[in-house]
């Protein structure tokens, strides 16, 4: 069983709409996200999954330089992230595909993890 990450991708407006939805339609939201990890988790394959706050701090140089962030092009923010165990990177894709983020714009990276022996 190998070991992934699902970075969860959107765009600074998406995350200022979904914070302007009325309570019925944010409890909506909310729900169509328990039932997709609650999904991957009833498949014993969900290790850990958290929102992250949009605002952060980005060190550079060694952590010299202490820059406000992450900024990146187009307002573009990392909005949490899954770590979830698959038996190969087409499973893991395949898990990732039911996600609600796709239905406001998101995005969804899948990455394996590193192995170091």
């Amino acid at each position: 069983m190998e070991k992934f990450m699902l970075i969860f991708h959107g765009q600074q407006l998406d995350e200022q709409a979904f914070q302007a939805l009325s309570p019925d339609d944010f409890q909506a939201e909310i729900q169509k996200w328990n039932q997709w990890i609650g999904g991957i988790a009833a498949q014993g394959k969900m290790i850990d999954t958290q929102a992250l706050l949009p605002a952060g701090k980005v060190l550079t140089a060694a952590g010299k330089v202490v820059t406000d962030g992450p900024y990146t092009e187009g307002k573009e923010i990392v909005g949490g992230y899954m770590l979830l165990t698959a038996d190969s990177f087409d499973e893991a894709m395949a898990l990732a595909q039911g996600c609600p983020h796709f239905d406001t714009g998101g995005t969804v990276e899948v990455r394996q993890i590193q192995k170091f022996e």
